[in-house]
């Protein structure tokens, strides 16, 4: 089984926390910045890169460690209405952590950006990234993201 080791961020102001979804991929949750560590390259550095090729944005601020998460791809079972398209997520072992970084204003409530060179490789993938609050009726359904990411929203709330 392959392994990749992952890294996201989990951007919050207030109790507002940035996510996004694919236009083009309906289908899929909710999900927040981060994705494949680079060979020789260190969680912390790869959810600074991986954040600033999805959203646009460079982030000036600490990043805290929150959670981990060890997802085997390899036989996750597909709950709810939420499918990948195919040749995503990679098929293996997902090493993640997690990092939390709060800002104390919303660069914008809304826009677009392409992630131009995806892990999986293929064309670049629009993203439309928002603003959620954790408390929200959205955000407190785990179904509502895709491959798991509402999982540390429990222990990301207690922080704020």
């Amino acid at each position: 089984m392959q392994i990749f080791h992952k890294a996201y961020v989990y951007l919050t102001c207030g109790s507002r926390l940035l996510v996004f979804n694919e236009p083009d991929n309906p289908d899929l949750g909710l999900q927040v910045p981060g994705g494949t560590i680079d060979p020789g390259e260190s969680y912390l550095i790869g959810a600074r890169r991986e954040f600033q090729e999805e959203t646009g944005l460079e982030l000036d601020a600490a990043f805290d460690l929150f959670a981990e998460q060890d997802l085997p791809f390899e036989t996750l079972v597909k709950e709810g209405k939420y499918k990948a398209p195919p040749g995503r997520p990679l098929k293996g072992q997902h090493f993640r952590k997690y990092y939390h970084v709060r800002i104390d204003e919303v660069p914008e409530e809304e826009w677009t950006h392409y992630e131009m060179t995806p892990s999986s490789g293929g064309d670049p993938i629009l993203y439309r990234l928002f603003w959620l609050d954790l408390f929200d009726k959205t955000a407190l359904d785990r179904e509502a993201f895709h491959a798991a990411f509402g999982d540390p929203l429990d222990a990301l709330r207690t922080k704020l």
